[in-house]
């Protein structure tokens, strides 16, 4: 029986929000959230806009603790790959890889012994060389997909980008994805595409304004959820 490689125990995360000048009001993204992330297993997330889906990679990911309850991580390396966060603008496709890489806890040997192949995966040619913020969204989900290939975490998060880009990358992308399925990693997939998370996806949670209202076999809660 797998272990659990990740356990979210009740949590719960708020945001302020303005009002006006002096007034601030908040809003709670996610209200006493819990389920574990097993070991190998290709865990998706669905959710409308607003559902709290983002807000709970960036709580698995590290990058925010929760306000209430607990997370239990027992994995060695984690990255969240998603179009908002992750790069720095101000440097080049090489350099961002160099940066994501270190802090997966690679040496700069590791990184540039695998650099040849994450510019050939991400197929962004002189523009690997030229600032992020000179890239289209289809650049930067290239660049990150190549670099979650190459320099693999034990855990994989994914938001929202296995749809982004040309149809030809997409196809490549999802190959990728299945590839590391059957090697067992550890994903944590994103998307609103139902197709791909049947695919897959070995289990599903639907998060609905902020809480779990169902988790369980791909097609069962696909099904639940378009109905609602």
């Amino acid at each position: 029986m797998s272990e659990a490689i990740i356990s979210v125990k009740n949590i719960g995360v708020s945001y302020r929000k303005r009002k006006s000048f002096f007034r601030h009001d908040y809003y709670q993204a996610l209200k006493d959230v819990s389920f574990d992330v097993m070991r190998g297993e290709t865990l998706g997330i669905i959710g409308r806009n607003g559902a709290g889906k983002s807000t709970l990679l960036q709580i698995l990911s590290g990058i925010y603790m929760p306000d209430t309850g607990s997370i239990e991580n027992h994995s060695k390396k984690t990255s969240l790959l998603t179009l908002q966060a992750g790069f720095d603008p101000n440097l080049c496709g090489r350099d961002n890889v160099i940066l994501n890489g270190m802090l997966l806890g690679y040496s700069k040997q590791q990184i540039h012994a695998k650099m040849s192949e994450i510019e050939a995966y991400s197929e962004l040619g002189n523009f690997f060389y030229e600032p992020i913020k000179t890239y289209s969204t289809g650049m930067k989900a290239r660049l990150g997909f190549a670099t979650a290939t190459y320099l693999t975490p034990e855990v994989l998060l994914i938001d929202e980008v296995l749809g982004v880009g040309d149809e030809r990358f997409r196809k490549k992308a999802n190959e990728t994805m299945e590839a590391m399925i059957r090697s067992d990693h550890t994903v944590v997939l994103v998307s609103h595409s139902g197709g791909v998370m049947t695919k897959l996806c070995d289990r599903i949670i639907w998060i609905e304004q902020g809480v779990v209202k169902a988790q369980g076999e791909p097609a069962a809660i696909l099904k639940a959820y378009q109905n609602n």
